[in-house]
């Protein structure tokens, strides 16, 4: 999501770290999941619980053309060898308009529904990262560590929760 350019920063960080000769001992870092924080923020909650509300409608109304498709379906398999060819076709041929009509509303949900979590989701990851590097400030760390980039870390490295109380506290969810 957002660690690559993450990733680079705290790269180069750990590189200068050990090119300076900083025994591991005088440096002062911690760790993040930085996406975790990011999911675990309030507004961040509440933009999904917007969105899910936001969507409902359309996802309704996707749920009541599946189950109109779905009718026609039965209505087909239950009448074969019943209807005429001219009924035949024109239940298939409704039944195909609302298929067609159904794959082009889901897709169109979904780039919708993606479009607007993933701009929720990038001013969210600006924003946490400015929180991270206040709180870093703050502390007189001198590098930051994505966890999933990291093998092993003691817990009393993590800043998780404190970056999202501090990202609240910034932030507060409207």
């Amino acid at each position: 999501m957002l660690s690559s350019g993450w990733r680079v920063v705290c790269a180069a960080a750990a590189a200068s770290l050990l090119s300076a000769g900083i025994a591991s001992a005088q440096a002062k870092i911690a760790v993040i999941s930085l996406q975790r924080a990011v999911l675990e923020t309030a507004q961040i909650k509440k933009a999904q619980a917007d969105l899910e509300a936001k969507y409902k409608p359309r996802q309704a109304e996707l749920q009541k053309l599946q189950y109109e498709l779905d009718a026609l379906q039965r209505q087909l398999q239950s009448m074969q060898g019943r209807l005429t060819p001219q009924a035949e076709l024109e239940l298939t041929n409704q039944a195909n308009r609302k298929q067609r009509d159904l794959q082009r509303m889901t897709e169109d949900l979904q780039a919708d529904v993606d479009r607007d979590r993933n701009d929720i989701l990038t001013q969210a990851g600006q924003r946490m990262q400015d929180v991270v590097k206040k709180l870093a400030e703050e502390r007189g760390l001198d590098a930051v560590f994505d966890a999933g980039d990291t093998v092993y870390f003691k817990p009393a490295l993590e800043i998780t929760k404190d970056a999202v109380a501090a990202y609240d506290k910034a932030f507060p969810a409207k």
